[in-house]
């Protein structure tokens, strides 16, 4: 019988593991389902990935992507892919069998799915949790995590050998036992640590400053057959990057999220960094939206601290401070929550559920 893709729909733990190692021996590939969704929507993503539809052989998993940038692609990993993720990380982390990985991400994104076929292949031992849950993780005994930024302060991040960093921008300081990653789930998982592109991983800024990858673990292709990767092999990863100190790669954001205001380059990562800091603030996204003056304008939309309501002024204050003035938002929107993904990447695009009233405040017209 040709190999075909099925579902994984089962909650992190053993019987995960062992379900995902009998559909490999069955020679069939597998598609893990995102637990938190209904079931409805469960079975409009398999749908969606063509479970019970043939694979090529030698496919091992599809992967869904965040969809941070629009609807989610099943990405198709091969078991070479896998196993050269698997091999290139682990020789970077310094893994040894006296290590143990805990996953506790999310199954369906390969931020924690990675977790899991590392130490497969490796032969690593593995604990897999169901979900984040800040006492699980502190009370587990293994050496080895991978997490996400939002998850560092709610647990002791001093009780393991190395915490593997991913999903969304890393904080200001991370522990120094953290480890930074750059990757994607076209990648299998990391490929840069700490600005290092891993053993076998090609990195390239073209004149145009997007970021271009080769290397062995990229997909294969997409679930629908089209194929991202060059005849040349290089991946576009849609990413604008510079080099510092000479060879370590610096992730500037999405080439699509860059606000030019004014002929000003603005990136909101930079912008949002600063803003974190304002003492009302709990939580930030800045974004272009379009402006007659300015071509576009910076936005932010803030989620604020207990009951307080920062305003535009003092705002724009604070990123002045430390930034020159054309990197201030000219307009605010106090809202509830930010829309993010899985593993903490905000959605730029997607809805925003506002405070009442929701204003949009607009700056004065003044380049100062």
């Amino acid at each position: 019988m040709a190999p075909r893709l099925v579902a994984l729909d089962v909650a992190g733990g053993s019987d995960f593991v062992e379900q995902l190692q009998a559909i490999w021996s069955a020679g069939n590939a597998a598609f893990p389902v995102d637990q938190r969704l209904p079931a409805a929507a469960k079975q409009q993503t398999c749908v969606a990935m063509r479970v019970g539809e043939a694979v090529q052989p030698g496919d091992a998993l599809v992967i869904a992507t965040s969809g941070s940038t629009g609807a989610p692609k099943g990405v198709v990993l091969t078991h070479d892919a896998v196993a050269a993720s698997a091999e290139m990380t682990s020789r970077r982390l310094g893994v040894s069998t006296a290590d143990h990985w805990l996953a506790c991400l999310p199954l369906s994104h390969v931020g924690g799915l990675s977790v899991v076929t590392r130490a497969l292949h490796t032969g690593t031992g593995l604990s897999v949790l169901p979900q984040f849950d800040a006492a699980s993780v502190d009370a587990s005994t293994a050496t080895l995590v991978s997490l996400v930024a939002a998850t560092l302060p709610r647990i002791d991040s001093t009780r393991f050998r190395t915490i593997v960093l991913g999903g969304s921008s890393p904080p200001a300081a991370p522990p120094p036992n953290a480890v930074t990653t750059y990757g994607m789930t076209e990648t299998g998982s990391g490929v840069v640590y700490d600005g290092v592109p891993l053993d076998d991983v090609d990195v390239d800024i073209g004149a145009d400053r997007e970021i271009r990858l080769r290397a062995p673990m990229l997909l294969r292709c997409y679930r629908d057959g089209a194929n991202p990767v060059g005849d040349d092999g290089w991946f576009r990863t849609g990413d604008l990057g510079t080099w510092t100190d000479g060879d370590r790669l610096h992730v500037e954001g999405r080439q699509g999220d860059l606000i030019i205001s004014g002929g000003e380059n603005i990136w909101p990562e930079a912008v949002e960094e600063l803003i974190a800091t304002h003492p009302d603030v709990s939580d930030v996204m800045v974004h272009g939206i379009d402006d007659a003056d300015w071509g576009q304008a910076v936005q932010a939309v803030v989620v604020p601290v207990a009951d307080r309501r920062p305003d535009l002024e003092s705002i724009r204050s604070h990123v002045k401070q430390s930034a020159p003035a054309f990197m201030a938002p000219r307009r605010l929107v106090v809202a509830v929550s930010l829309p993010r993904t899985a593993l903490g990447k905000l959605q730029r695009g997607a809805a925003v559920r506002t405070q009442t009233p929701a204003p949009a405040t607009p700056a004065p017209p003044s380049i100062t």
